[in-house]
């Protein structure tokens, strides 16, 4: 199903892991997706993959760069119908005593004002064509809360809250805003950060379903989001948990 033929469709974070998941399903739907990371020679092998895909360099901290670069892709593409704001980082880990505040501020400014920049530099141009559909990659971590992870668990809570805001101050103008909550996700990320297989089924067994949730079941709910099937979906917090959140 084409769901999003002919639609530009921005996609941050998008060289590996979720972002990519996500930009391949989003092709896969007819839709035309600028893959935008820190990482520019990996996002170039990535869209070279994909038809219709380019690659963008940019830090999603640095608002200027965000402004710069979706002004590049309205040029390149001439328009922006929605955005994947995925880039995000884990962390260290550590109750509060132990989180740093250079590691709190690194977590909070990747994460959270990452996606208030993405949003920023993006809503201009969705507006300028009537509307579009956001889609902010918060975590099951952004509803729930987990040992250890106090600046990680805050920042995609504020992912959540941020998304509200935007749903109800721009609702009325075309634009929809939604949050997506996956649980734990085998990409390079997680996978740098659990490295023993016996933690990896023991995280297995927490799902009711009886195993991980996968990239690409997250990137489907991704793409029904971003989609006209979802049309009457704003401000909500969209579990992809395997049913984690259900104990």
């Amino acid at each position: 199903m084409a769901e999003l033929s002919g639609a530009v469709i921005l996609v941050t974070g998008g060289a590996m892991g979720l972002g990519e998941a996500i930009a391949r399903r989003a092709t896969s739907a007819g839709a035309s997706v600028a893959l935008l990371d820190r990482n520019l020679t990996a996002a170039v092998r990535v869209a070279r993959d994909l038809p219709g895909a380019r690659a963008y360099q940019a830090d999603v901290t640095a608002v200027e760069e965000m402004e710069r670069v979706c002004a590049q892709i309205v040029a390149d593409f001439g328009k922006l119908d929605g955005a994947v704001n995925n880039a995000g980082i884990g962390g260290e880990p550590g109750a509060v005593l132990e989180c740093t505040p250079k590691n709190w501020g690194h977590v909070i400014e990747v994460n959270l004002t990452g996606v208030f920049n993405s949003v920023r530099a993006e809503l201009p141009h969705l507006l300028a064509t009537g509307g579009g559909s956001i889609v902010n990659v918060a975590s099951m971590a952004g509803v729930l809360s987990d040992y250890n992870h106090p600046a990680y668990t805050a920042s995609k809570h504020g992912v959540v809250g941020l998304t509200k805001s935007v749903a109800l101050d721009y609702g009325t103008k075309g634009i929809r805003c939604n949050a997506l909550c996956p649980s734990f996700v085998k990409t390079p990320m997680t996978l740098a950060g659990i490295k023993d297989p016996k933690v990896w089924e023991d995280i297995g067994r927490m799902h009711p379903i009886g195993r991980l949730v996968t990239a690409e079941e997250v990137a489907e709910v991704a793409t029904f989001l971003l989609s006209s099937r979802s049309g009457g979906m704003t401000g909500s917090a969209h579990l992809v948990d395997g049913g984690v959140a259900a104990h």
